[in-house]
């Protein structure tokens, strides 16, 4: 996709749609942050009746392969292959991340809710292209590149499963899987810098204030549809929770973090496998 085709769209959803088909990953993310600044400036629309069709899987490059997550081997930080292992997981995750944040803009943009909500989901769209592209580097910077390694394919699937319910959506989403970054960023930033890796420890840094902001989104707009539908926020993501998500939350929690972005403790408590019978 050249420039001048970015510079032609005349709506949010539309961007976000071709955002979301790119296969080639620098026009993914030029793409997204341009549409984001356009938006942003409010020189696009928000939808319109000839914008194309909403993808059903995101655009990808030949490699990665994608396995299933149990056949994704385990990274050891102890070693140079275990550090890049891991920065091509975490961009692994930030690539599917920009898509997520994406298709909920293009996908729910028919839906009556302030601007404000694209307003939100356009910029975590725009900070995980950031994201993926600061970790992309110092893949290069390694020796390595994105692709290089196999990588697992489950995370789309929270997209695919709430497709037709944004209120779930939110639940599982940035409530649940981007939570899990704030439980586990800061151990592996405090390894990297034992590791002596300090170069990738400053990008989680980055990387985790950022998600709590994520998060902070995801709870704001959660707590709004529950509160439009007149039914408690705790209790409603639990049941969808229970029907929308695979497994059990995993403890330990980053209780602080997550209680800063709104999400208290009275919301994923009772469903840790700490707490299972």
């Amino acid at each position: 996709m050249e420039k001048n085709t970015i510079l032609r769209l005349e709506t949010l959803r539309e961007g976000a749609n071709r955002a979301v088909a790119a296969t080639d990953l620098d026009v993914k993310t030029e793409v997204t942050q341009e549409v984001a600044r356009r938006w942003f400036s409010r020189t696009l629309s928000l939808r319109s009746p000839l914008d194309s069709p909403i993808a059903d899987r995101p655009g990808r490059p030949d490699k990665p392969q994608l396995l299933p997550p149990r056949m994704v081997k385990k990274r050891n930080l102890n070693s140079a292959e275990g550090r890049i292992a891991l920065l091509h997981a975490l961009a692994h995750i930030e690539l599917n991340a920009i898509d997520l944040a994406l298709d909920i803009v293009a996908r729910f943009a028919s839906e009556p809710i302030p601007l404000s909500f694209f307003d939100g989901w356009m910029q975590v769209a725009f900070e995980e292209a950031k994201h993926f592209n600061l970790i992309r580097e110092r893949l290069r910077s390694l020796g390595a590149a994105y692709g290089d390694l196999p990588a697992h394919d489950g995370l789309w699937q929270a997209a695919h499963d709430t497709r037709n319910d944004l209120t779930a959506r939110l639940a599982v989403v940035p409530l649940i899987l981007e939570a899990r970054g704030l439980d586990v960023t800061p151990s592996l930033q405090a390894r990297m810098i034992e590791s002596g890796d300090t170069e990738s420890a400053a990008i989680l840094d980055i990387i985790y204030n950022d998600e709590k902001k994520h998060v902070a989104i995801g709870a704001k707009w959660f707590r709004f549809l529950c509160h439009r539908q007149r039914k408690n926020p705790e209790e409603t993501f639990r049941q969808l929770v229970r029907a929308n998500f695979r497994g059990q939350l995993k403890a330990p929690f980053n209780d602080i973090a997550r209680a800063e972005a709104g999400l208290t403790p009275s919301f994923y408590r009772s469903l840790s496998s700490a707490n299972a019978s």
